[in-house]
């Protein structure tokens, strides 16, 4: 009998546990090398063909799910995408598997839970959308993130995005998984703003781990992906059924530019977290600063306050164990009002005006146009991996053009 998909993630997970995140984001996948390339070869092929000895052909009331040598259907597996999951396996030491985008990976999991009830908190407006539609199939009931925990029962869902979108800010994942199991609810964290090499929601309790791997694990805003990953028995293989049915699987193309991206995380992602840093200690170092020079006055008279993980630090004795290497890269400030949230953008040379996060490029975003439910006043960076001083100097020239 085939082994199962979870038997292969834990045998990945073994062989490679000794190994750095960084290295593993190079090697992780070297199992599944069958030429001779050192680039990953590229498969587009929805089918393949089964054995030519018929002894060796096992039939769908015989198998269980395909290896990772033995695909069938590109909407069960595929060469492409399996070797992404693998990478991922090892980066966020969990089985691992990937969806067509971030929605797709939520919604496929509120299929695959169906909780009678959901509790969870302001966030990513695309996360409430996905509930809407289950609660509106379902039934579920929605809870505020700060429910008493006798509001939960067994099979429940605690949502907990950290850090959160837009502001960057963190919550403490341990304290709201010792809420959930002391119901028997389950803790799903989406950790798309905390990518591996910043945090690891698994070992402060999560159940569930999700990304849209369109932000940081693609980081160049050219693909689109979602991701699931679990440590529960069975759960990947029971979500891997699912999927073969909800139709959300990612494309090859996709699947091949995730492995390409994959190998770059560490050094982006560190790189992204200080700039971050250092742009969000520099703006509140100015605001909180009582003398006048230029560049003070220039952050005073367009910025009224910065909100970011680094920020929190009333906090900092549970956020520094819990994202030891670095501060999510995105963050907002609320401008002095909304017409300078709005021209701010395009008064900028290095920042795009656009949506979305991760890539390598810097954005910003006057969150307005795309999040209905935001201040007007709030703008979003998602910050790249451009040297920090000529970003700060972009924006103290836009500033300077908004003040003047």
């Amino acid at each position: 009998m085939a082994a199962t998909n979870d038997d292969q993630h834990i045998k990945i997970l073994h062989t490679k546990q000794s190994l750095t995140s960084s290295t593993q984001a190079i090697h992780g996948d070297d199992y599944l090398n069958t030429t001779n390339d050192v680039a990953p070869p590229l498969h587009l092929s929805t089918t393949f063909r089964y054995a030519d000895d018929p002894e060796e052909l096992i039939t769908a009331t015989d198998s269980e799910l395909p290896t990772n040598d033995a695909h069938i259907y590109s909407r069960i597996t595929a060469p492409t995408s399996t070797r992404l999951e693998s990478l991922l396996t090892s980066l966020i030491r969990a089985p691992c598997l990937t969806y067509s985008s971030g929605l797709a990976a939520l919604h496929a999991l509120y299929v695959f839970l169906n909780p009678r009830q959901v509790s969870i908190g302001i966030g990513y407006h695309g996360t409430h959308g996905v509930l809407s539609l289950h609660t509106k199939i379902s039934g579920t009931k929605i809870l505020p993130l700060d429910c008493a925990a006798s509001d939960l029962n067994e099979g429940d869902v605690v949502h907990l995005e950290t850090p959160i979108n837009p502001t960057g800010e963190a919550y403490d994942i341990q304290a709201y998984a010792d809420k959930a199991h002391s119901r028997r609810a389950i803790l799903v964290v989406d950790a798309t703003f905390g990518p591996p090499g910043l945090q690891d929601p698994f070992e402060w309790g999560a159940d569930v781990v999700m990304h849209s791997g369109t932000k940081y694990l693609g980081g160049h805003s050219d693909m689109l992906c979602g991701v699931l990953a679990s440590k529960k028995e069975g759960w990947i293989r029971g979500l891997m059924e699912e999927r073969a049915f909800l139709g959300s699987v990612m494309g090859s193309m996709e699947g091949w530019l995730g492995v390409r991206s994959l190998r770059t995380l560490a050094l982006r992602v560190r790189r992204q977290s200080d700039n971050a840093f250092n742009l969000v200690q520099w703006l509140d170092r100015c605001l909180r600063a009582a003398e006048r020079e230029e560049e003070v006055a220039l952050v005073k008279g367009t910025v009224e306050r910065v909100q970011h993980a680094s920020l929190q630090h009333s906090e900092m004795h549970w956020l520094k164990r819990q994202m030891p290497n670095g501060f999510g890269p995105v963050f907002v400030f609320w401008a002095k009002n909304e017409t300078m949230a709005k021209q701010l953008p395009s008064r900028l040379s290095l920042f795009h005006h656009a949506t979305s996060l991760g890539g390598v490029e810097s954005l910003i975003e006057w969150r307005a146009m795309s999040d209905k439910t935001v201040d007007r006043r709030v703008v979003r960076i998602s910050v790249g991996v451009e040297a920090w001083e000529d970003l700060k100097a972009d924006l103290l020239q836009g500033f300077q053009s908004l003040v003047n």
